[in-house]
């Protein structure tokens, strides 16, 4: 049976609708707490990698000293060459992790807002359509790492997805988010709502149609359709 495992940095930042696409493709789901414990499996035990998000910065690893422990269990997984999604404080973690340089955004994005998909020289990353509105809960970005390609991008924040090669894709936004995890995330990090260009008040972000988050659901099962497939396709040649 294939392992999937999930880095959970905040009780209230879990899988979301990633549980499900995971159960019906018959993976067995195991994760690191790290606001509990400090348990990291064998790299060579994990099929897939998924590195969730959190209000922590990666810069913080004097606060967090799990953080440097991670950094070093992403970049022996890459060299795996097996697929890997990092979410937000994920996809931060990946950067950082291959050297890429982490920093605060010149604007917060907070709720609901579009990204925009970029055309690059890379036929076979994966495909956003060309706006679409998602969610979002993030105050920094990154530089890309070397090699990476940015494929997604919005108004308020250039680097909002990178791919590195066909089996690591980085986000800064949520497609995993459900109706109670956007509610969690509301009642733990509300004071983050300050009235900004591209921050959205607790209202505007729970009162979206339920189409919003269907809509954002299956875009991240597509998108883990394709780096399990991009395994699969690397496993026959």
């Amino acid at each position: 049976m294939m392992q999937a495992h999930y880095f959970q940095h905040v009780a209230f930042e879990g899988l979301g609708s990633i549980e499900d696409w995971l159960k019906k493709r018959g993976y067995q789901i195991s994760s690191t707490q790290f606001y509990q414990s400090f348990e990291l499996p064998e790299v060579s035990d994990v099929d897939f990698l998924l590195v969730m998000g959190g209000p922590m910065s990666v810069n913080e690893e004097s606060q967090y000293p799990w953080l440097a422990a991670e950094k070093q269990f992403i970049r022996q997984f890459i060299e795996t060459g097996k697929p890997l999604l990092g979410i937000c404080l994920g996809a931060q973690l990946i950067a950082s992790a291959m050297g890429a340089r982490v920093y605060p955004n010149k604007e917060k994005e907070i709720g609901w807002w579009p990204i925009q998909a970029v055309a690059n020289n890379n036929a076979s990353a994966f495909q956003f359509p060309e706006t679409t509105s998602v969610f979002h809960w993030h105050g920094e970005t990154f530089d890309l790492p070397e090699g990476a390609e940015r494929i997604a991008e919005s108004y308020g924040c250039l680097n909002q997805a990178f791919q590195l090669g066909n089996l690591v894709i980085g986000l800064q936004f949520h497609l995993e988010t459900t109706q109670d995890s956007a509610q969690a995330l509301v009642d733990h990090c509300a004071d983050e709502l300050q009235p900004a260009p591209y921050v959205q008040s607790a209202a505007e972000i729970l009162s979206v149609d339920m189409k919003n988050y269907q809509n954002i659901n299956q875009l991240m099962s597509g998108l883990l359709e394709y780096l399990h497939g991009s395994q699969h396709q690397l496993e026959t040649k």
